[in-house]
């Protein structure tokens, strides 16, 4: 062998820039980081069951009203084999995320479109924008009986709760969102030529999507509320009902296991939004510190 070839790694080596190793060592804190809140995530989530569990075998808290973890994990078991009282577990999900769906996806377009409208036009804006702020300043959840007793018991009146309380979040972030948007780069594009409705497509509404997508975070979680809430009132199939079946007999483990499938779909959900605004919005440099 060579010298020539001997001393070809050591000049490799020699020649790493302090760029690529600031670069590495960065990157193996951001997994360091990630490791531990994970870890740390797991180690509390097991802090609170456990104790949970023990608190409610030893009768320091009420095990008829507080239920515990295993009893919990038992009717959640106990459902996905048997069934419920309703139907097939799968059943009660599918038709409470059905009408949750449909509700977000009609209180988004709802809310972008006249979002963005609003944002725009600024005589529309002082027209209907008291009108929008009384009907924001409502208590929405009142409204679900409302809608039963319009729409019956059927997904129709849990598809309208989901619907109003998705609307307004949506609407006010890509309201603002539109009126935040780069005077320059309007300026820049009637310059060039763009008529009004080429400036909404390819300026405001690109600009109003990180506000938007802020928005449906949390939306989806409002239209999961508005579709329990409707199915707790009256229904013939969900989540909702199982609640309240559960309530009505007294079992707190199965009031909890509803819960417990609901934070699921939620934690799926955002999981899914999640990964949809990092796919769009590759574009956009990461803050320093953020956490990911």
């Amino acid at each position: 062998m060579s010298p020539e070839t001997i001393a070809a790694p050591a000049a490799a080596e020699e020649h790493k820039s302090p760029g690529t190793e600031r670069t590495q060592a960065r990157e193996r804190a951001a997994r360091n980081r990630r490791l531990l809140v994970y870890s740390t995530r797991v180690v509390l989530f097991v802090a609170v069951v456990g104790l949970w569990e023990v608190l409610a075998r030893t009768a320091v808290i009420d095990p008829f009203n507080f239920s515990m973890p295993s009893k919990i994990w038992d009717q959640i078991r106990q459902w996905a084999l048997n069934g419920t009282p309703q139907g097939p577990l799968w059943e009660q999900i599918w038709y409470t995320l059905y009408e949750a769906l449909l509700g977000w996806v009609l209180g988004v377009f709802g809310g972008v479109v006249l979002g963005i409208a609003l944002g725009r036009i600024r005589f529309l804006a002082d027209v209907v924008g008291p009108y929008i702020k009384v009907l924001n300043a409502l208590p929405r959840i009142v409204l679900a009986p409302i809608f039963l007793i319009w729409f019956g018991l059927g997904p129709a009146s849990k598809v309208a709760s989901a619907v109003v309380l998705v609307f307004f979040p949506v609407f006010f972030n890509a309201f603002q969102g539109a009126r935040e948007v780069d005077r320059n780069l309007v300026d820049n594009s009637r310059i060039l030529g763009a008529s009004n409705r080429q400036v909404t497509l390819h300026v405001v509404i690109p600009s109003a999507t990180s506000w938007i997508f802020t928005s449906l975070h949390v939306s989806f979680g409002f239209a999961l509320i508005g579709a329990i809430v409707g199915e707790y009132i009256g229904a013939t199939k969900g989540l909702g009902l199982l609640v309240s079946a559960s309530q009505g007999t007294f079992n707190a483990a199965g009031v909890y296991a509803a819960m417990v499938i609901l934070a699921v779909v939620a934690l799926l959900a955002e999981g899914l939004l999640a990964f949809l605004e990092k796919r769009l919005f590759r574009w956009k440099p990461v803050e320093s510190g953020t956490a990911r």
